[in-house]
């Protein structure tokens, strides 16, 4: 655990419609989707090849009840959750469910910054697997926040996981766009959100081969282009998306 310490290391989209969402990103990202198996539980395992590299789940209805989304969701690998889920409340954090086990897999909390951005607390039973290459299709390569202070909310997470700061990029109106490092490695970045989103948030960024063909396959099975295709320091090129469903999802590639 402790070379995964602090890494996201597992995504699940929690959604309203499991069967159109399969399909959806089945085709988009070109995902194969199994169900995982554990008995009265309904959850769908995404996988490149052999690798498993996310998964998918209904949102229950109390939550629709609530006015919860379909979105995203991010696992962040911590040595003790309960320990974790202890630091962020005394950090300003909201823990929105508590520790709890997952039988034959780990344990798992979810959480939200100071700001409100959610996230999941998570240990699992065995060892992670060995990080993909850069840029493999199929796999998440990038973490971006989105938030109302990318400053505090930097500190914050600073402060749980041990995160550091990174090359930082001046985005004139839209103000600074902050990397922030994994172990050294970058892994993502973190700005204040413009005014049009109404709450601060993750955004995760799946691997494909090229830009353009990625796209157009979002908008044939019925998601939306919501920004880009833009071309980002490093070359590489990116789309924000929304699903059928309404949940918020990213794309990068190494060329159009």
């Amino acid at each position: 655990m402790s070379e995964t310490k602090g890494k996201f290391i597992w995504y699940d989209l929690m959604t309203t419609d499991t069967v159109a969402a399969e399909a959806f990103y089945k085709s988009v990202v070109g995902w194969s989707a199994q169900d995982a198996g554990t008995p009265g539980v309904a959850y769908t395992l995404f996988s490149v090849g052999a690798a498993q590299v996310g998964g998918m789940m209904a949102m229950p209805d109390e939550m629709r009840s609530a006015g919860a989304h379909p979105s995203w969701r991010g696992y962040v690998a911590v040595a003790d959750v309960d320990a974790s889920a202890a630091q962020v409340a005394a950090s300003g954090g909201t823990i929105h469910r508590s520790p709890e086990d997952i039988p034959n897999v780990g344990r798992f909390a979810v959480a939200a910054d100071p700001q409100g951005a959610l996230f999941i607390l998570f240990r699992g039973m065995g060892e992670a697997p060995p990080a993909p290459a850069p840029n493999t299709p199929g796999y998440v390569g990038w973490n971006e926040l989105a938030t109302t202070d990318w400053e505090a909310a930097f500190a914050f997470y600073s402060g749980l996981f041990g995160w550091a700061k990174g090359e930082s990029f001046d985005m004139g109106p839209m103000g600074t766009y902050q990397l922030f490092t994994i172990g050294g490695v970058p892994a993502g970045g973190m700005m204040n959100k413009p005014t049009s989103a109404p709450v601060p948030y993750w955004l995760y960024y799946v691997n494909v081969d090229a830009i353009d063909a990625a796209a157009a396959r979002v908008t044939a099975g019925g998601g939306k282009i919501v920004n880009g295709p833009h071309e980002v320091p490093g070359g590489t090129w990116t789309v924000s998306c929304i699903d059928p469903q309404g949940a918020m999802f990213a794309l990068a590639a190494p060329r159009r």
